[in-house]
């Protein structure tokens, strides 16, 4: 199983990048779709949640009210602490039995925003990629697609592993201050890099 972890901070195009990693058709386990998953109205998960921070952080219909919720982990960190020990675990779990059913894959992809911020994952891992860009345009994408004030786009940032730390762990970087199309580009160099490992590696 040859796993690249895709990472990248807030606003990087860590999601852009799988995308496209997707249409050339490796399968992607993203953790953030997993956790979305698992705080939907229903789910055991939101049953601890309820019970560690209180229905005001829970949706009418019983899922996880996320503006409350992102708001109350950026300004306390012990409560952002307290989210993930109920998360990540479960998250972990998720994650390895998604990579496991696409095992005879030729590689893919693992995209985890805070790969760098954990070790859960180093075991499965053969490389990462990080997608990067200035903080100005992390800020400005950021704002741009969920509506965020700028202050609290700082906080997450400011919550997350700095760039120049990110850069020296990454095997591989992808530069993401330009197009889509250049973002593609990219992304499919990479691909056709981590195609011929796998075969140099069987």
């Amino acid at each position: 199983m040859y796993v690249i972890a895709l990472t990248g901070g807030i606003g990087a195009g860590k999601s852009e990048a799988a995308k496209i990693f997707a249409s050339l058709g490796i399968p992607i386990v993203d953790v953030d779709v997993i956790s979305r998953q698992l705080t939907t109205a229903g789910h055991p998960v939101m049953t601890k949640i309820a019970d560690a921070f209180g229905r005001d952080f829970v949706t009418a219909d019983g899922a996880l009210n996320r503006p409350a919720m992102r708001e109350r982990i950026f300004a306390v960190d012990a409560d952002r602490k307290k989210l993930e020990s109920i998360l990540h675990p479960v998250i972990h779990e998720k994650a390895l039995q998604e990579l496991d059913k696409h095992r005879d894959a030729p590689y893919q992809v693992l995209a985890i925003p805070l790969f760098f911020e954990t070790n859960r994952y180093s075991g499965v891992v053969k490389r990462t990629l990080l997608v990067d860009c200035e903080e100005a345009q992390q800020i400005s994408r950021t704002m741009q697609r969920s509506g965020m004030t700028e202050s609290t786009v700082r906080s997450i940032i400011a919550s997350q592993a700095s760039r120049s730390y990110r850069r020296a762990l990454a095997n591989d970087i992808i530069d993401n201050t330009g197009t889509f199309e250049e973002l593609a580009e990219k992304v499919k160099e990479k691909h056709e890099k981590y195609m011929q490992a796998c075969v140099d590696s069987e």
